[in-house]
């Protein structure tokens, strides 16, 4: 039950940093970057978008479905397997993915931004979760 409490938590982060992302583009405002001063580089460049959405919905995606299948199994709505199994399958996704968007701001864009790399940890701290934990 822990593993699933901290998993739900680092989604409700997750989801509180992509709304903060989503409404600074929206409103056109430069993001507070509390760590260098290169996170409007990395969040307007040609890179931003993956498959024509903004990599900040995607995000918002991500960590609202977590937070939803995390809920399904705290409340034991069947099948537990389906969900546990969806849960694993997406996170491992989102790791290799947030690998990659990290790998692109070291190496392609050359700057770093804040949010992103709290937003990789958050999900790197979610996969070591599922990776050492019996989810239900």
């Amino acid at each position: 039950m822990t593993s699933l409490a901290l998993l739900f938590t680092l989604s409700a982060l997750g989801i509180s940093e992509t709304v903060y992302l989503i409404k600074k583009r929206i409103l056109l405002q430069k993001p507070v970057c509390p760590i260098g001063e290169n996170c409007l580089a990395v969040l307007t460049s040609k890179y931003n978008k993956l498959f024509i959405i903004q990599n900040d919905l995607l995000g918002l995606l991500f960590y609202i479905t977590c937070s939803v299948i995390t809920a399904l199994l705290v409340i034991n709505v069947p099948p537990l397997f389906l969900w546990d199994i969806i849960i694993k399958v997406l996170i491992v996704c989102g790791t290799m993915l947030s690998v990659f968007f990290t790998y692109l701001q070291f190496r392609i864009i050359k700057a770093w931004c804040f949010w992103c790399l709290m937003s990789a940890t958050t999900i790197w701290l979610m996969a070591i979760i599922i990776l050492f934990a019996n989810l239900y």
